[in-house]
């Protein structure tokens, strides 16, 4: 890497040529270029998390308890892991884990975030939870996150590794875009129902405009004729697997069991399943998601 302030000096080129340099920056205009991989080099940055957004089709569909489970499961299989709340409205994912009170920092503290967040600090610096780190939101005033704050969280919690899910809402808004942009995949959860799937599809179309790779987990029970299968044809969208009905799963979670925290249930085995081929794709180095339909 060669810099300077002048790229059209007649000896530059010479020079970048002599050293073997990949890279001819100019300064000021490079700066921020310059600095990002300066300090990618201090955090020993390598391949980006597998990053997997979940949205509801509608209100209640599940996702929030799709987006623990997905997290806590990779977590217990030996993945480096980050749960993040992008559902200002949901009333906060640290809930279904537990972890109300635990110690850390929360969205709020975040708000004002731009340009690079540190990886490794941002993960210290958030509440652990069952094996991963949360960033979920505050208990008190509601805060509005620019998307510049989004952009700079997300891109600090790929830039770690391992696995990042991340629960999103219904509505697209220009932070939601940001989150949406640096997704892998995303998976939306749709009822059974015929009006969960028209809302489902108007959802879908527009975190589509953003995230080309989205696909279709059918939640259980069935209304009459319906299957996953119908569901997924009628979305339009890939299968990605199908949720029925499990009916300890509320009970489990008010004795402290969080989503995915065992392997038993319908829950779990979808998890650990899209893990299983979600992973193994992305080790053959094909899509980062190979496999999981």
């Amino acid at each position: 890497m060669l810099v300077g302030r002048d790229q059209d000096a007649p000896d530059v080129w010479r020079r970048a040529v002599e050293i073997g340099a990949e890279y001819v920056l100019r300064l000021p205009d490079s700066e921020n270029w310059l600095v990002d991989q300066i300090a990618n080099a201090a955090e020993g940055v390598g391949k980006p998390a597998l990053t997997v957004g979940v949205i509801g089709g509608r209100g209640g569909a599940g996702a929030s308890t799709l987006a623990c489970a997905l997290a806590v499961t990779a977590a217990r299989i030996g993945r480096r892991t980050m749960l993040i709340d992008g559902d200002p409205l949901g009333g906060g994912i640290d809930v279904l884990l537990g972890g109300e009170r635990a110690e850390g920092m929360r969205w709020p503290d975040f708000a004002h975030s731009k340009g690079r967040v540190g990886g490794g600090a941002l993960e210290e610096s958030l509440p652990a939870l069952h094996g991963l780190r949360v960033l979920s939101w505050g208990r008190d005033d509601w805060v509005v996150i620019p998307p510049q704050a989004m952009q700079a969280v997300l891109a600090a919690a790929r830039r770690l590794g391992g696995v990042v899910v991340v629960d999103l809402p219904r509505r697209v808004d220009e932070a939601v875009a940001e989150a949406l942009a640096q997704m892998d995949l995303g998976l939306v959860v749709v009822p059974g129902e015929l009006r969960a799937v028209a809302a489902a599809k108007r959802v879908a179309s527009m975190a589509g405009m953003v995230l080309d790779d989205l696909r279709v987990v059918a939640r259980g029970p069935y209304a009459s004729g319906l299957d996953e299968q119908w569901v997924a044809h009628a979305m339009g969208l890939p299968l990605a697997g199908e949720l029925p009905l499990e009916k300890g799963l509320l009970a489990e979670q008010e004795m402290g069991e969080p989503p995915g925290g065992s392997a038993r249930g319908p829950l779990a085995r979808f998890c650990s399943a899209f893990w299983d081929r979600a992973l193994a794709g992305e080790a053959a180095g094909g899509p980062a998601v190979g496999g999981v339909s």
